[in-house]
């Protein structure tokens, strides 16, 4: 496998999984504040979330799991990259950008949750993954150069 591989692509999946956690440790931080304040029973959270469970809880959770949705798609494309030795600058370049979208996307939906602000950041991201499939595609069927 070529020098790429490691510097490469391996840097926004490890970004990406970390930003996760990140998310993930914000979900906990949320939920126990919400639970010392008073604001929310434990038991609101017997089946997932019910709608007492506090906005700023609900909307870390929510950015949790879209984290855990469409990224799939992201961390398969660099995996396969990286497998058959692609991981080109240009892919590299288009993974670091969806990482960093994918964190602005975050940072929108966990603080003021503009929804158009929201949706705009989301759909570049999609954008940015779609073109990395388009690119990757090329690759393994030897249409495009390196």
């Amino acid at each position: 496998m070529g020098t790429n591989l490691g510097g490469g692509l391996l840097g926004p999946v490890f970004a990406l999984a970390g930003w996760t956690g990140c998310v993930l440790l914000l979900i906990a931080f949320r939920r126990l504040r919400a639970g010392f304040r008073g604001d929310v029973h434990v038991r609101a959270f017997a089946l997932g979330e019910d709608a007492s469970v506090p906005l700023p809880a609900r909307l870390a959770n929510r950015n949790y799991m879209n984290l855990l949705e469409l990224p799939v798609l992201f961390y398969v494309a660099c995996l396969m990259a990286m497998m058959i030795g692609r991981g080109t600058p240009a892919m590299v370049g288009l993974a670091w950008l969806y990482v960093a979208l994918r964190m602005a996307h975050s940072l929108v939906h966990v603080t003021y949750n503009h929804v158009m602000h929201r949706f705009a950041v989301f759909a570049v991201s999609n954008g940015v993954l779609v073109l990395m499939w388009v690119l990757l595609g090329l690759q393994v069927f030897g249409r495009a150069g390196a």
